[in-house]
């Protein structure tokens, strides 16, 4: 991992030699700069850490350097030390109003100044450790939702919910797909406990209802020598989220595919994915393939 940097700006920079090496000794890239052109021409490669720029300098003065700086978005976040040898409360109102996050008077005391740059690196490291988390907590809670929003597309059972009426109320995906092969007309009037055959396939009916109440009817449908489907992948250890992923993609589906079927942002698919090869120790695509082909074979 990169060190971090800190972009000194001064046009007599020689004379922070002592700074400069200190901060080197603390584990810092030092980058040098005399000018507020040179500073741009620096941070267009590079993204210190820290800024420390001098206040007076021929041409543009460090009001005017830091006032490009917070302009632009990709510096603007960058945190900013003024270097002055004027030690006048309006001088570091100016500074603060500026966007500086510190100020420090020449002639500098190595040991404050470091221990002040030490502060802001550790801001920073802070800053992007939340980001990270916060990243990382984005994901989880979008697959969270994912999962919630998919609660109805149960893998292990075909489960339908109807009123006294016949009216359905709540069907899961399995559930919905056989009716969708079955009945490709649409649902019957009445539909019932029995078995329905379509071509060599044979839908079975079941029908349950809970004693002393008539206000609700489950009907769980099971099709008698159905092929291996998404459950035949929770054997992995895969949840039922990351089973039915796994299944489009060994059908031969893409990301973006596999998320329009399942009702899904192509972004949650691939976080998916990455979780799937992980949690198997798989490489790439063409492993899962492989890994999920060998428990999705008809069996004879």
């Amino acid at each position: 991992m990169k060190a971090p940097a800190v972009l000194v700006v001064d046009d007599t920079a020689a004379s922070l030699g002592v700074v400069c090496d200190a901060l080197r000794r603390e584990g810092v890239r030092v980058l040098l700069a005399d000018s507020g052109e040179a500073a741009r021409a620096v941070l267009a490669r590079e993204s210190p850490a820290v800024i420390l720029l001098d206040v007076v300098m021929p041409g543009e003065d460090g009001f005017a350097v830091c006032a490009t700086l917070k302009a632009n978005p990709a510096w603007s976040e960058i945190p900013v030390v003024f270097l002055t040898a004027i030690d006048e409360p309006g001088q570091k109102l100016r500074a603060f109003g500026a966007g500086a996050v510190d100020y420090v008077t020449k002639p500098v005391h190595v040991p404050e100044l470091v221990a002040r740059v030490r502060v802001q690196l550790e801001l920073r490291a802070a800053r992007l450790a939340l980001e990270a988390k916060n990243a990382e907590l984005e994901s989880e809670v979008t697959l969270r939702l994912d999962a919630e929003a998919q609660l109805a597309n149960s893998l292990d059972q075909a489960v339908m919910v109807l009123s006294p009426a016949g009216k359905l109320l709540f069907a899961t995906r399995l559930a919905h797909d056989l009716l969708a092969k079955y009945f490709p007309a649409g649902q019957p009037p009445a539909l019932t406990a029995g078995a329905y055959t379509q071509g060599p396939d044979t839908l079975e009916i079941r029908r349950f209802t809970e004693p002393g109440r008539e206000d609700l009817v489950m009907l769980v449908l099971e099709e008698r020598h159905a092929p291996p489907g998404p459950a035949a992948l929770l054997v992995l250890g895969l949840t039922p989220r990351q089973a039915e992923v796994a299944y489009w993609v060994a059908q031969g589906k893409s990301n973006a595919e596999t998320g329009l079927i399942l009702g899904a942002s192509p972004r949650t698919i691939d976080k998916h994915m990455e979780r799937i090869l992980k949690r198997l120790g798989l490489e790439n695509r063409a492993a899962l393939l492989l890994a999920a082909g060998e428990h999705l074979r008809p069996s004879r």
